[in-house]
């Protein structure tokens, strides 16, 4: 059985609002920001792609790696505490700066960042 389901990817960027513009009119999905402009998706209804502020943001430096590519994956689930608990199983790693209630990060094997999303 899954732990989670609906795998979104999160882009890092300067200004969530232009990119989600972009994509919004690259792939014909409606844009929405949220209020405070840290955050916006562009969505057909069923997939959708996210756009995260970062403060002091560089652009990857494809295909060189003294910035490598920015992205991590938001993936929905039932019960944070039960998911949790079978992530970390797997061999995820919990990561110590959690900055939300919502959803929580974790580390994969490999050290890349990625979040269950209460859903």
């Amino acid at each position: 059985m899954a732990i989670a389901r609906n795998p979104q990817f999160v882009l890092d960027c300067p200004d969530p609002q232009p990119l989600a513009a972009f994509y919004g009119a690259l792939l014909g999905w409606a844009p929405q920001v949220d209020a405070d402009g840290g955050w916006a998706t562009v969505s057909d209804g069923d997939r959708h792609l996210h756009f995260q502020r970062v403060d002091d943001y560089r652009a990857p430096d494809w295909p060189g790696q003294d910035v490598p590519q920015q992205v991590h994956l938001d993936v929905d689930v039932d019960d944070l505490d039960e998911a949790e608990e079978a992530t970390l199983a797997l061999g995820a790693t919990k990561h110590p700066h959690q900055p939300g209630t919502s959803f929580r990060v974790f580390l994969d094997p490999a050290g890349h960042p990625f979040c269950l999303c209460q859903g």
